[in-house]
């Protein structure tokens, strides 16, 4: 779809509705020209004084006005403004033959029921009604429709779903008269019952969709499509403004945010390991371990070339082992397919072993700067505290339909510094179990749960299923210098990291030195350990220790996978799990946790 005649300007003011003061130039002097404004919505948002935009020439001879108010430039965006533009451009793009193949009929502006459609098209024996819709509303990169309400809107939607149910196909198209949005939402907060009736007609099968535009000064034509979310934003739909959230989050980020190692250089590498570390863990225990990791394996290529024990070792303690790994497995693919650099784009880091969606979105966000949400449980519970969400937090639909929620509001200057203040929020100040620090928090004034007083009812999250309990018996047997350890199998649980003789059950005294002869080793003595428990997601092991004093140890390494290592060379050398914690100490073995500062562990262990 093309114009004739085009020329820009800057608008000056709005006399009334239909009419704009545009300054041009012609001839070298600048001119006031009175021009008919063919868009009315949004007029406010997008016509500030000194605004630039593009005039074309009217074809109506008739008029008072010569030119249209056709196009304007916001935020680096060129945004067409024309009303018919979206129509044209549908008109041509049908026509070329680009989405519905095989029309043989195309009919503009046609009566189905009380309401005129902008298109009707055949297709063999296929009927298809089309209802278009100009999109000139936009915050953040996201699309939204309408930007005021429209009870025709809303007639004409509600009009599909009958057609619908009569057999024919029908489509509302929603025209993005712009191109670098990232996505559409209903906007909810304008019209409520629109975003509803949207939603009704999705499941009576009226299919909805959204394409960007290719806008330049003379014309506008359809170019790709653009993601749909029809849910209700709950962001969207609070009493302020985005701007109201994240503006005061990120004003209280940069006064209050903590002193933390990887925030000094955050180059894709720190950000990656640190955000693995921090899964499940404390930052305060978190910042020893960063600090020796980084020392020990500073980049990819060192990672990628780590032996498996060294690296479980400097893992030693943080738990969830598989994760290091999956840290080797990632680092070794980065060094094979991207000559060694992480990449920076959010699809393709969610393709390399142990990255998911969170640390996918943070590494992009904070490292590449990318407007990607970053969410983990931090983030779920400010969120639902903010709009008090009763849904399930646990709920893996959930965590993806917030970060949906918030794509539409992360700012594009600051999307590592706001999904960074949002965890900061979570870890800091709206604290877990009903006792957050409301008095201290930058949402106070907006947040729905400090406004009724039931912080303490969200998040919500189903009950989970009791663990397995498993009883172990746990043997530290030692001769005057060496003590047996074994390497556990490949996979499973505390997969490649080294144990003492674990056996299934509580065994008695009698029944431990029955078991040492079994396999050719006379106890000098048995002495009884403390009790220990360990929790791990699903499980928990109800532990009994022995400290089995022996003259030779040999026998018990024929064929049983158990060797012999001195104390001190076990705290070097061989990771043990926290598991096993209550019996390194009884042997004073010093394990990499131990060597770490002072730090409580939140969250499991392994």
């Amino acid at each position: 779809m093309k114009y004739g005649q085009v020329t820009g300007g800057r608008f000056l003011s709005r006399p009334n509705r239909f009419i704009a003061l545009v300054e041009t130039e012609r001839d070298g002097k600048r001119t006031q020209e009175r021009v008919h404004v063919k868009n009315t919505g949004r007029c406010r948002e997008l016509l500030t004084p000194g605004a630039e935009v593009y005039l074309a020439r009217g074809e109506n001879p008739g008029r008072k006005t010569d030119w249209d108010l056709v196009a304007v430039k916001k935020d680096g965006l060129l945004i067409n403004m024309d009303s018919m533009a979206p129509n044209r451009a549908v008109q041509e793009w049908l026509e070329a033959g680009h989405y519905l193949k095989g029309l043989t009929k195309i009919r503009p502006e046609t009566v189905y029921g009380s309401s005129r459609f902008d298109f009707y098209a055949e297709a063999g024996e296929k009927k298809i009604l089309i209802e278009v819709k100009g999109v000139t509303l936009e915050h953040q990169r996201t699309a939204l429709f309408p930007d005021a309400p429209s009870q025709r809107a809303l007639k004409h939607v509600q009009e599909l779903v009958r057609a619908a149910q009569e057999g024919y196909e029908c489509y509302v198209l929603f025209v993005i008269q712009m191109k670098g949005v990232r996505r559409f939402f209903p906007n909810w907060k304008m019209q409520p019952d629109f975003g509803e009736a949207l939603l009704a007609a999705q499941k009576a099968g009226v299919k909805i969709l959204a394409w960007d535009c290719s806008v330049w000064e003379e014309g506008m034509e359809l170019s790709e499509p653009v993601p749909v979310s029809l849910e209700p934003n709950r962001l969207l739909i609070l009493d302020t403004p985005p701007s109201g959230i994240v503006e005061p989050l990120l004003a209280w980020y940069d006064e209050c945010r903590r002193d933390l190692p990887w925030r000094e250089k955050p180059d894709a590498y720190r950000v990656w390991v640190s955000e693995v570390m921090l899964q499940q863990t404390r930052a305060a225990a978190v910042k020893p371990y960063f600090s020796r990791f980084m020392e020990s394996l500073p980049d990819i290529p060192s990672l990628a070339q780590v032996q498996e024990d060294t690296l479980l070792k400097l893992w030693e303690g943080l738990g969830y082992y598989s994760r290091a790994k999956n840290l080797h497995r990632a680092a070794v693919q980065i060094m094979e397919e991207y000559r060694g650099r992480m990449p920076g784009d959010y699809e393709t880091l969610l393709k390399l072993p142990g990255i998911g969606s969170y640390t996918a979105g943070a590494i992009a966000s904070i490292a590449f700067g990318q407007p990607v949400a970053a969410v983990d449980g931090n983030v779920l519970r400010v969120t639902a505290r903010l709009t008090k969400d009763g849904a399930d937090i646990g709920d893996p639909a959930v965590k993806r339909r917030l970060e949906q929620d918030l794509l539409a509001i992360i700012p594009q200057d600051r999307p590592g510094d706001f999904n960074q203040a949002l965890m900061e929020l979570g870890a800091t100040v709206c604290l877990p179990n009903g006792a957050p620090l409301c008095t201290q928090c930058p949402w106070r004034s907006v947040c729905l749960a400090n406004r009724d007083g039931v912080q303490g009812q969200y998040p919500r999250k189903q009950a989970k299923k009791a663990r397995r309990i498993e009883k172990k018996t746990v043997l530290l047997i030692r001769d005057a210098c060496c003590v047996a350890i074994r390497k556990r199998p490949a996979k499973g649980l505390l997969a490649g990291l080294y144990e003492f003789p674990c056996l299934d059950g509580w065994l008695t005294g009698k029944e431990v030195a029955d078991w040492l002869k079994e396999q050719g080793v006379r106890a000098v003595r048995i002495e009884k350990q403390p009790d220990s428990r360990h929790i791990f997601t699903h499980r928990e092991w109800e532990m009994t220790g022995y400290l089995v004093l022996v003259d030779e140890l040999e026998p018990l390494g024929r064929g049983k996978g158990f060797f012999f290592a001195h104390p001190e060379e076990i705290g070097e050398s061989y990771p043990i799990p926290s598991a096993f914690a209550a019996y390194t100490a009884c042997l004073k073995i010093r394990t990499g946790k131990d060597r770490m500062e002072k730090g409580k562990m939140g969250g499991k262990s392994e």
